[in-house]
């Protein structure tokens, strides 16, 4: 008999305790009033630097029209800056300003003390490893989806 895993069995893990994880995660206020889709494109430039629209779309999965409206939007508020792409002037990049990187740094914080919390309540040692062990892999999983 085989140890190998199934890895139909493990995506379907995944998508099943990711899915809760997120919308549950959804379901608490952002900080700063901004929508959903805001706060996600931010935390798309705070991981990966300065993009062009495009791209950031294709990571969040939605037209080019939309990201556009989400950028302006952010843009307005002082949140994002667009420059040239020094490889290529016809492009613009997208990145965070200060406003936009302090922004995403608190809505961390706050997230990040009430998941620190729910671990602390309960989740064992070894069980905080295995979370700790798994996400790097499920930020590739994702990465890898685009």
């Amino acid at each position: 008999m085989s140890n190998k895993l199934d890895t139909a069995d493990v995506a379907l893990a995944l998508l099943g305790g990711v899915g809760v994880f997120v919308r549950r995660l959804r379901r608490h206020p952002i900080p700063g009033g901004l929508t959903a889709p805001e706060m996600s494109a931010l935390s798309v430039l705070d991981r990966r630097g300065a993009l062009p629209p495009s791209t950031i779309a294709r990571a969040e999965q939605i037209t080019p029209q939309a990201i556009g409206a989400t950028m302006a939007a952010l843009e307005q508020r002082g949140l994002v800056e667009r420059t040239q792409d020094p490889a290529d002037g016809r492009r613009v990049l997208m990145s965070l300003t200060e406003a936009g990187r302090l922004l995403v740094s608190d809505k961390h914080s706050a997230r990040t003390q009430q998941i620190a919390r729910l671990l602390d309540e309960g989740f064992t040692d070894d069980e905080l490893r295995t979370l700790s062990a798994a996400a790097p892999l499920i930020e590739r999983l994702g990465d890898r989806l685009l």
